[in-house]
């Protein structure tokens, strides 16, 4: 997320906002400092991980990343 951020900001964008549908409250407070507007659905103060909220976190594999990427570049040239 911090990355993607980055990224943005460097491409001047004129508002940032970040959200998520569950965060630990301390990542959500900083996030804060570092765009325009956060939303967070669920901050819970036991917060361990991500994956202990969904009944289903499979982990995406790199191929399924790069699939997806190349797919979203080849309809960004489509007209």
């Amino acid at each position: 997320m911090r990355a993607a951020v980055a990224a943005l900001r460097e491409r001047g964008v004129a508002k940032l906002m970040v959200a998520v549908p569950v965060g630990s409250p301390e990542t959500c407070a900083e996030l804060r400092a570092e765009v325009d507007e956060v939303i967070c659905l669920s901050a819970p103060a036991d917060f361990r991980a991500v994956g202990q909220f969904y009944e289903d976190f499979t982990q995406t594999t790199d191929q399924e990343v790069r699939e997806l990427l190349a797919r979203t570049a080849a309809e960004r040239v489509l007209p």
